[in-house]
């Protein structure tokens, strides 16, 4: 994780080596605020550092390591208040915005950082593959998930399975419409995750923008997108649905009843435009299915103890 310590000053990289220690796998976030101790956010548990209280001078060594000394590089991403640095890690930034008729200009004081770990987990999605193809295709397909409930995890590994090819079906061609830089993690425009071999990524380009690029330029199978909500996310992901391409996406939510009441998605459900739903617990690690629906809303699959799994699978025709 040298990628992370290097942006510290030299006693603070020193100090979070020693209280991690070997438990960078289950490390989550590093949360650093000005004149507040250090919060360290793992899969299980909060831990806060007291003996060291961040100083303006640390959050200006932080800033200056980030931007190489040069704002003015960074000066789209302060904008949109995050940062992607080598390893895919994003770190959230927050402080006093500049607006200018209502639109974010400038993120100056940078007061409040939260740097969050990448963590890939390769064939986290394999067990869930089967259930996202019926007669040799993809089908299109929505992941919901709270906050840290690891839906960019699972879709970023759905993404490897189906540019790389399963058994059942061949290497597929896909578009990643990466907007937030948190699926390909790319860094000057280079995939920092593992994507698959027929992948294509736009990387921070808005969503709805992004996919008729795609489609236009890349003739994808698949488009893949992260975080869809707003009437104009829709409004292309229906134009891709009716171009023929298949739809692999993520939503902030816990429920599919949740979501329903959510006026820019009403016309998807009304539609019924997703074949496959997936829910991701919140209440284990990251990246645990919960649920899978199909387009009725029946049951393929439902977590509980003994061997429901295997029984939900084998009742699944793929």
């Amino acid at each position: 994780m040298q990628e992370i310590l290097r942006i510290f000053p030299n006693s603070l990289s020193v100090l979070l080596q020693k209280v991690i220690g070997q438990r960078w796998n289950k490390l989550q976030e590093i949360r650093i605020r000005i004149h507040q101790p250090i919060e360290l956010i793992f899969n299980a548990k909060t831990e806060w550092i007291f003996e060291y209280v961040l100083k303006q001078t640390d959050s200006a060594y932080i800033i200056g390591q980030l931007s190489e000394h040069s704002l003015y590089r960074l000066e789209d991403e302060l904008r949109e208040g995050f940062i992607t640095i080598k390893g895919g890690h994003r770190i959230g930034l927050a402080g006093k915005v500049i607006t200018r008729n209502g639109e974010v200009k400038a993120l100056q004081h940078i007061t409040f950082l939260n740097i969050r770990i990448a963590k890939e987990k390769i064939g986290v999605a394999k067990d869930w593959i089967p259930y996202l193809h019926q007669d040799r295709k993809y089908l299109n397909s929505l992941i919901i998930g709270t906050p840290q409930s690891g839906k960019t995890t699972m879709i970023r590994d759905i993404t490897r399975f189906i540019a790389n090819g399963v058994s059942a079906l061949p290497a597929t061609k896909v578009a990643v419409i990466d907007e937030r830089s948190e699926i390909a993690a790319s860094v000057d425009g280079i995939p920092q995750n593992q994507l698959g071999l027929r992948t294509d990524v736009m990387d921070a380009c808005p969503k709805a923008a992004g996919m008729m690029m795609a489609i236009r330029s890349m003739s994808p199978q698949v488009i893949v997108v992260d975080e869809i909500g707003s009437e104009a996310d829709v409004q292309a992901l229906m134009e891709a649905i009716n171009a023929g391409v298949t739809i692999f996406c993520t939503i902030h939510g816990r429920t599919l009843s949740e979501l329903k009441k959510r006026p820019s998605l009403h016309y998807l459900f009304e539609q019924k435009m997703f074949e496959r739903y997936l829910i991701l617990s919140d209440q284990q690690q990251p990246g645990v299915v919960e649920t899978i629906m199909d387009q009725e809303e029946r049951t393929l699959y439902q977590i509980s103890g003994g061997n429901n799994h295997e029984m939900a699978r084998r009742s699944h025709t793929y």
